[in-house]
């Protein structure tokens, strides 16, 4: 079961990116327990593989998950402990949209045996080999980058106040990679959306999930990043097919590629 988790096409660089809520696979039987709204998907990282194909062409590792974040989070810890204690988020199995209607036909909710189930079956799963990556890329450099790519509706009015920023760097407030890279890519970042009329913000509402706070550890060679993208910058986010536009798409690359550039380009101080 475990080879139709994910997708992983390995690089030969430093580089690893995890696209952990890209999926829209639902495992057997879901279907049928959700709402005729959860059905949409809405809540999917649509797109991210497409708009990161590039990426490749830096030599970088591509971990991207198959199943639907509604099976479980890739992105939360599998203890279940929210990530903005305080306020309004989705959990390790959604029971709710983003914008906070039902995610379930009622009484199909997953009770704690299903989810310790999904957490075995599709969480551990993912995250076994993106620690594996991550251990292979730096015993090849010395050192590992981890990006994590993330998506977003630019208007949810329940997880944050008005039109998120285009570009949304989370580096867990500066913890999960070095000071200097993080300098780096901010200035990247900063230099390329100015360019495009686009806008961007450091560690605003999304300041990194799970897997950016587990496994970025500095101090062990292993720097880590999130990227929230506001959807509406390279697709029709506001309803199905949820459509993919080249158009958008290729303006949005040219700042991410600036950003990837600086963070896949960083080498650590020797000495």
């Amino acid at each position: 079961m475990t080879d139709t988790i994910f997708d992983l096409v390995q690089g030969d660089g430093p580089l690893v990116i995890s696209m952990p809520h890209c999926g829209t696979a639902l495992s057997p039987g879901l279907a049928e327990r959700l709402t005729e709204e959860a059905l949409t998907l809405r809540d999917t990282d649509w797109h991210i593989p497409r708009l990161y194909g590039f990426a490749s062409g830096l030599g970088a590792t591509l971990l991207s998950a198959r199943y639907s974040r509604y099976v479980v989070d890739l992105n939360r810890a599998s203890t279940g402990e929210s990530l903005y204690p305080g306020q309004a988020t989705t959990g390790l199995c959604p029971d709710v949209l983003f914008d906070g209607t039902p995610l379930y036909r009622e009484g199909q909710a997953p009770d704690a045996a299903e989810v310790a189930q999904r957490v075995e079956g599709y969480w551990r799963p993912y995250h076994d080999a993106l620690a594996a990556e991550l251990a292979r890329v730096k015993a090849r450099h010395g050192f590992a980058l981890l990006y994590d790519a993330h998506s977003i509706r630019s208007q949810v009015p329940r997880l944050f106040e008005g039109r998120l920023p285009d570009l949304n760097l989370g580096t867990a407030h500066g913890t999960s990679a070095d000071p200097g890279l993080i300098a780096r890519v901010v200035t990247a970042m900063e230099s390329a959306v100015a360019a495009e009329g686009m806008t961007c913000v450091t560690n605003g509402r999304f300041v990194g999930g799970h897997i950016t706070r587990a496994y970025g550890q500095p101090g062990h060679g292993v720097h880590a990043i999130q990227m929230e993208l506001a959807q509406d910058r390279y697709m029709d986010e506001e309803a199905p097919p949820f459509a993919y536009r080249p158009d958008r798409a290729s303006r949005l690359q040219r700042v991410l590629t600036a950003v990837l550039d600086a963070f896949a380009g960083w080498q650590p101080a020797q000495g």
